[in-house]
């Protein structure tokens, strides 16, 4: 039996970005941007919780903050994974072969 994380226990990677790495720095999402070569609009999205973090953008926060890209990835996955199984039951589908 496959263990499942606890919905609340995930993280948005954005919000966690933005509070334990950005803001901790003092940086505004302009000048990171510029710093990234992307656009205010994507970073902003990101930080804010509207977008999903990248390969791309987690090997830029890995350069630039030293937090390995894959353990961004790995927390943008369990996040996506928490939110998909808020609404698990809403999908109907039978096995293919017994388990």
């Amino acid at each position: 039996m496959a263990l499942k994380m606890h919905p609340s226990l995930a993280v948005n990677v954005g919000d966690w970005i933005r509070t334990e790495l950005v803001e901790p720095h003092g940086l505004k999402i302009k000048d990171l941007a510029e710093h990234f070569g992307v656009s205010r609009q994507a970073l902003s999205a990101l930080l804010n919780g509207r977008a999903h973090l990248s390969a791309d953008m987690a090997i830029r926060f890995e350069k630039a903050f030293g937090v390995k890209a894959d353990t961004l990835m790995r927390m943008q996955v369990a996040w996506d994974m928490a939110q998909a199984r808020t609404h698990e039951a809403d999908l109907h589908v039978r096995p293919l072969v017994a388990a």
